[in-house]
């Protein structure tokens, strides 16, 4: 399979390759050189300097240069990023990991390791092995890569919390919506592109009562050997869990909250156990769960847990396919709307009481710009003609349960076209909620940048910077 890095990792390579010189943080503001001979001490070499320094943060010139190196080697146009420019990019993350420590926004180290645990199994799994991401990142051993993971991911979580404490309780009112929508003159306002609306009907085959009694017959066997013979949780999730996101690090979950987004299901059992205790076998949309709980730090948990699915048989993935080729027909043939079958028939809660529209999980509205859909969505509905019906589709379980299968439906098309008020209303609220967002962090970054001490190398003094970096 060809290895393509996504843009995510591209942010993670540019911030290792990063690390190999600076440890990142709280380093000696001292430049580095080294004698080039040790009877001359006059003749000295700069290996290295300080390009900027933020708060407590440290930030080498070659940071910069190993940076803008990483993105050409990921194959990132750079032609218009200056030096100058990814110097203000580092700086900025450094002032809000700065800040967020002075404000007591901290993030827990069980917390960055999970993030690190998670990046390393996507990671290996995206290039092919441990070893070969070891290779690819230029890494000696596992150890010296999770330790720089560390310290980039601990960064930009602290980062993160203090950005989203700036912005967290800014709103926009319908009066703010349309001042900004009218202040844009005409011959500058957006284009949105051509957009869907969705609809579809589910069905999603059951196990059987056999399937799902074998499958907590084997969750209340691991609990027994684990309070009655010492094995290891840890190592039972590693090798029955069937949760991808949770298996590499042997069911583990930190920091779960009742305000987290598991299954209510799941929070319930969390905040009903002792620390240490093993829940009994139970389901949620997901499957069946044994947790077993870590940690308790008052309203946080850590937890473990292992996930297994039962099986589908392949009569009931047959009668399901089925049963929408008969419903389909029944719309077709005038029996039912589209919206009535769906309510009648379809498995999927989250739509059939609404027809069956799909909403955008980015804004909760109803329609999906072509450019911007999830690829698996656009090539259920790409050939769909208007008002026209699909046959049976079958959708896998990403989690590798069983599959499910919808038949769906074209209800709107919209073609490209300048932004109107009223038809694109949840989007100009969007596009004004961003720039009052960007206003409120401009202004706290220029309240900060006069608090912090700051110091930005000689070399850099003439920098063309967005912010007022060098204090005058």
């Amino acid at each position: 399979m060809k290895i393509k890095i996504s843009i995510f990792f591209l942010g993670l390579v540019c911030s290792l390759s990063a690390q190999n010189n600076d440890d990142t943080s709280r380093v000696s503001t001292e430049t580095a050189e080294v004698q080039k001979d040790t009877v001359n001490n006059a003749n000295k070499i700069k290996l290295d300097g300080i390009a900027a320094v933020i708060g407590d943060y440290v930030i080498l010139d070659s940071d910069v240069e190993k940076t803008l190196i990483d993105l050409k080697n990921q194959g990132a146009s750079t032609e218009d990023i200056t030096k100058c420019q990814l110097l203000g990019k580092l700086m900025e993350d450094r002032l809000y990991a700065h800040q967020a420590v002075q404000d007591s926004l901290l993030v827990s180290d069980d917390q960055v390791n999970a993030q690190s645990d998670r990046q390393i199994q996507q990671l290996s799994t995206q290039i092919g092995s441990i070893e070969k991401m070891l290779k690819y990142y230029k890494k000696p051993d596992l150890e010296s890569f999770r330790a720089e993971l560390f310290e980039i991911n601990k960064l930009r979580m602290l980062s993160e919390k203090m950005q989203g404490k700036i912005v967290q309780e800014i709103e926009v009112t319908p009066e703010e919506v349309r001042q900004f929508f009218y202040n844009i003159p005409e011959e500058e306002r957006p284009v949105f592109g051509a957009e869907l609306e969705i609809s579809q009907i589910v069905k999603q085959p059951e196990p059987s009562d056999v399937e799902k009694q074998k499958v907590i017959d084997r969750l209340n066997g691991i609990k027994q050997d684990v309070e009655e013979n010492d094995a290891s949780f840890n190592v039972k999730a590693i090798l029955y869990s069937q949760d991808p996101g949770s298996k590499p690090r042997g069911g583990l979950y930190t920091g779960v909250t009742k305000n987290s987004g598991y299954v209510k299901e799941f929070k319930d059992v969390a905040f009903s156990l002792r620390e240490g205790e093993i829940s009994e076998p139970f389901e949620t949309m997901f499957g069946y769960h044994l947790m077993k709980i870590e940690k308790v730090r008052g309203q946080e948990v850590d937890l473990r847990h292992i996930l297994m699915i039962p099986e589908v048989s392949e009569e009931a993935l047959k009668k399901a396919a089925t049963e929408l080729d008969t419903i389909r027909q029944q719309i077709l043939d005038g029996k039912y709307s589209f919206a009535e079958a769906a309510l009648n028939f379809s498995d999927e809660k989250e739509t059939k009481f609404d027809g069956g529209l799909l909403r955008n999980p980015i804004n909760f509205d109803s329609k999906f710009e072509l450019t911007k859909m999830d690829p698996s969505l656009y090539n259920q509905v790409r050939n769909i003609k208007d008002n026209e019906i699909s046959r049976p589709i079958r959708e896998d379980d990403p989690r590798g349960g069983a599959p499910k299968f919808k038949i769906m439906q074209i209800t709107n098309r919209y073609d490209e076209h300048k932004a109107d008020f009223a038809r694109d209303y949840i989007k100009i609220q969007e596009l004004a909620l961003r720039e009052k967002q960007f206003k409120a962090v401009q202004k706290w970054m220029k309240e900060k940048i006069e608090d912090v001490y700051i110091q930005v190398g000689y070399e850099n003094k003439d920098c063309d910077f967005a912010n007022n970096w060098v204090k005058n």
